[in-house]
């Protein structure tokens, strides 16, 4: 956990100078909360805890994220034969991080991780520590400027957008406001990717659970942090037009392609849709 300077444990600040708003809280520091993790500040910690409340679930539904992450990765490396990935709001690390599911596949695999959260910055040594065979790159940056993650040097360093890369929005679309123009900003993204590319995106939705889920939206607003509930159809419109979607579709997190047989929970302890589609 940070300390009170804002130091973390371990980070060298002459080699990584963040500057880190404690008096706020940031979505990547409550996801890790909610996942157990020990990043975090008390802003981020009070704010999760209005939103367990109103959704008591949450952690169930973060896990089952961050589980469907893993198994697109791994579907994608071991049965599509991708090789890139280009992983925008990554959030702090965890299981199941992009580089490592898909370098076990594929060693070779390249990765450039994208986040606007300092604390993430700050763990980005931890972050590149892929296989000698691959490459793994972070950038510092936010989905709102498609332009700049694109353009960053590292990124085309580390990616060859003459080949298929899959671009992951994972659990980061419904922090995009429509006023911000969301559809422009996949198509700025989709637009560079080569053909046979694939998107992976979830999305939380409160159609299951629309008393709490909306509760959760005005926490997170009241809080600063921008949310935008969306319903399935308004998610699938916004991330998969004009690519095609793979089997099963736009489904809860927890039922797309879950490994074994074991009881899934209810789509109102979830409230996540996700899928996963190829650029034509």
């Amino acid at each position: 956990m940070p300390d009170s300077t804002g130091a973390l444990p371990g980070a060298n600040a002459a080699a990584l100078p963040v500057k880190i708003d404690t008096t706020k809280p940031h979505a990547a520091r409550m996801y890790d909360y909610y996942l157990g993790g020990k990043d975090h500040y008390a802003a981020d910690r009070e704010t999760a805890e209005a939103t367990m409340k109103s959704w008591p679930t949450v952690r169930v539904a973060v896990q089952a994220n961050r589980a469907f992450l893993g198994r697109t990765v791994r579907y994608l490396t071991a049965e599509a034969g991708i090789r890139q990935f280009l992983d925008i709001g990554t959030g702090l690390p965890s299981g199941n991080n992009v580089h490592e599911v898909a370098q076990s596949v594929a060693p070779e695999s390249r990765i450039v991780y994208v986040d606007n959260d300092p604390v993430v910055l700050a763990h980005a040594r931890a972050l590149l520590k892929g296989g000698s065979e691959g490459r793994t790159a972070y950038i510092e940056a936010d989905l709102r400027e498609p332009g700049r993650i694109l353009a960053d040097p590292e990124t085309r360093r580390t990616l060859d957008f003459s080949e298929p890369v899959a671009l992951m929005l994972v659990a980061i679309l419904h922090f995009i406001v429509n006023a911000d123009e969301p559809a422009a900003i996949l198509r700025a993204l989709l637009g560079a990717l080569a053909p046979g590319s694939y998107l992976v995106a979830s999305h939380v939705t409160s159609e299951h659970d629309p008393v709490g889920i909306r509760e959760v939206e005005r926490i997170y607003r009241q809080a600063g942090v921008q949310a935008q509930d969306r319903t399935v159809s308004e998610f699938t419109e916004l991330a998969f037009a004009g690519l095609r979607l793979l089997h099963p579709g736009v489904v809860l997190v927890s039922d797309w392609r879950p490994d074994g047989m074991s009881p899934r929970p209810p789509a109102a302890a979830v409230n996540w849709y996700g899928g996963v589609a190829v650029k034509p």
